[in-house]
């Protein structure tokens, strides 16, 4: 087997560790990306893997990333787009971006553009994590930073909802010069996701129902499959996965207008000031 460079994302704890353990184990190389320094240290002295530790709630950072990242591998066979989370109450980056809807789209959207020169010469696949959570959004291209209509799970929705259409349109716009992409839903995981929000969904991750959830093992299945399927014979590019299998998303994921729109719309959001 010829070792593929594998960039996770969000590769400090839950899925993301897991995936990352196991393809170090399978002989990748892998590379981890986080946001606690300690974390994300931590787990790359246990498998003997590069790390960069990058903070999504500043695109200046994400630039730095990408640029250490091109500058570092010439080649990555996978870009897996892990990083992202549900948030408080409504709050501002640094950037001007609503939090949520930056750390889950325009944060990865921003990476992954700025990296398309390295993935489309290395023929690479763009694996981006999404959620069932996609139903909960509603996507207005005329209030992104959620001005007029928050609320907690309404914007982690809509994040969840954008990187399904980012990866409709990354398909369509890039295809052709080889990239292969999928979105997909992980599982109910049991991690520290929604420690931080004001989410009546951080109290289940804290109860009984914890026992109920997926291991992040489990939770990191599809996203496995992915990498190491191929698209054209085990899952079509483009499109959005659960369990393995083609899931059915919010209405406005098969918007290609929307698609378009919001990824020339993000354009503008991810230029620097």
């Amino acid at each position: 087997m010829t070792q593929r460079t594998i960039v996770i994302t969000g590769a400090s704890d839950g899925i993301g560790a897991a995936a990352a353990r196991t393809l170090a184990k399978a002989g990748e190389k892998v590379v981890v990306v986080g946001r606690s320094a300690e974390k994300t240290r931590a787990l790359a002295k246990e498998i003997d893997a590069d790390y960069f530790v990058t903070d999504f709630a500043d695109l200046a950072q994400v630039r730095t990333l990408a640029a250490q990242l091109k500058s570092d591998y010439p080649r990555i066979d996978v870009l897996v787009n892990n990083a992202g989370g549900i948030m408080g109450k409504r709050t501002l980056t640094v950037d001007g971006n609503e939090a949520t809807f930056q750390i889950n789209h325009l944060a990865p959207f921003l990476l992954t553009t700025l990296l398309m020169d390295t993935l489309a010469a290395s023929n690479a696949k763009v694996i981006n994590t999404s959620s069932a959570a996609n139903g909960f959004g509603k996507l207005d291209l005329f209030d992104l930073t959620a001005e007029h209509s928050y609320s907690v799970n309404r914007a982690y929705g809509t994040g969840k909802l954008a990187n399904i259409l980012f990866t409709s349109e990354l398909h369509r716009r890039f295809h052709e010069r080889g990239i292969t992409t999928a979105a997909f839903h992980p599982g109910v995981v049991r991690t520290n996701f929604a420690a931080e929000s004001a989410s009546p969904w951080r109290h289940a991750y804290k109860t009984i129902l914890n026992r109920f959830m997926l291991t992040p093992d489990q939770g990191a299945d599809t996203m496995l499959w992915l990498i190491n399927g191929t698209a054209g014979t085990d899952w079509i590019s483009g499109a959005y996965y659960a369990k393995r299998a083609l899931a059915k998303a919010n209405k406005q994921a098969y918007d290609a207008v929307l698609a378009r729109e919001l990824w020339d719309k993000s354009e503008e959001l991810v230029k620097p000031a």
